[in-house]
């Protein structure tokens, strides 16, 4: 057996190992890539659920402070606005 031949089999079975070792880090990488799908999936569930339940909860304070405080305070003020302009406009047909 020459040097040449004796380094091809070595290259052929070093090519072949490190072959079936990426053959199998790609199954390992494949089994956790839907082990994290299938928890990803679980989690991210509740985690919209909360989001949305959240997002209801504001909406409805919104709703309430405008009710409550925003419309309120919009019509005291323009009614402020309004007699303020009314009696500027008295004052000066006094004149």
């Amino acid at each position: 057996m020459t040097t040449v031949e004796t380094i091809r089999d070595f290259s052929i079975i070093f090519l072949a190992l490190s072959t079936i070792v990426t053959q199998v880090i790609l199954v390992l990488l494949l089994l956790e890539i839907r082990t994290l799908s299938k928890m990803l999936r679980e989690n991210i569930s509740p985690i919209l659920q909360s989001a949305d339940e959240t997002v209801r909860t504001v909406r409805g304070t919104s709703v309430f402070v405008t009710d409550h405080v925003v419309s309120p305070v919009v019509r005291i003020s323009s009614m402020a606005a309004g007699v303020s302009e009314a009696l500027r406009v008295l004052a000066r047909r006094g004149r």
